[in-house]
């Protein structure tokens, strides 16, 4: 036990820090933690398979001289010292997974509304005179696979994307921000507004696990202008 007294254990990532790093060291803890308890559990099956409750006297309650009993009874101590620190790393762990998924789904959120205000600035304002934006592409459909969620959306080869969920010209950056919207989305109709020859076409198209790759079957490329 290193000298650690039963029932001490290594401090949790403090609130509102947590990163995928301090998960990963919460596990690297309780892996060995797991296998310091094996290890002492061994000790035990060396003595003769002596377990954690067996008498370390005979019929005669004297102590037993078939077995080491300093070995047994500190074994003993460790293991019960062990599972108390294996209880509270798991408490740790399963909180931080809270926390680190409680900002992911708030980031989400600010993401979401940030998307929304931009896609509202864009509308028209018939009482100002004012033309809505532009439809502007900023993805295009290079390949699509049969059968694929994509494909029956109605989604097209060389289809000229305008609008993926709240993705679009104005707030898009990069490919992952199509693929952030798809992961969140699964099992969720999209919304997707595309050009085709020149005539803007809506689809509904819905993430899906299916028999191909990815959630849509499809492959998207960023708009070339």
């Amino acid at each position: 036990m290193s000298g650690k007294e039963c029932g001490e254990s290594e401090g949790a990532p403090g609130a509102g820090a947590v990163t995928v790093s301090d998960i990963q060291e919460l596990m690297r803890r309780k892996e060995e933690i797991e296998e310091q308890i094996k290890a002492n559990y061994d000790v035990l099956e060396s003595q003769k398979g002596i377990g954690m409750n067996e008498p370390l006297v005979d019929s005669e309650d004297y102590p037993r001289s078939d077995v080491d009993l300093y070995q047994v009874r500190t074994a003993r101590h460790n293991i019960i010292c062990l599972q108390n620190d294996h209880k509270a790393v798991m408490k740790q762990v399963e909180e931080a997974l809270h926390q680190l998924h409680a900002r992911d789904k708030e980031k989400q959120a600010r993401d979401m509304a940030e998307a929304q205000n931009e896609a509202m600035s864009c509308r028209p304002d018939l009482s100002l005179g004012k033309s809505p934006c532009p439809l502007q592409a900023f993805a295009k459909v290079n390949s699509i696979s049969p059968g694929s969620p994509a494909s029956l959306a109605g989604l097209q080869v060389d289809d000229e994307i305008v609008e993926f969920g709240s993705v679009n010209a104005q707030n898009f950056q990069s490919l992952q921000n199509v693929g952030s919207v798809v992961q969140h989305s699964e099992g969720k109709p999209l919304n997707v507004t595309v050009i085709r020859r020149g005539e803007r076409q809506q689809l509904r198209l819905v993430p899906t696990r299916w028999a191909g790759k990815g959630l849509l079957g499809c492959n998207i490329i960023p708009w070339q202008r």
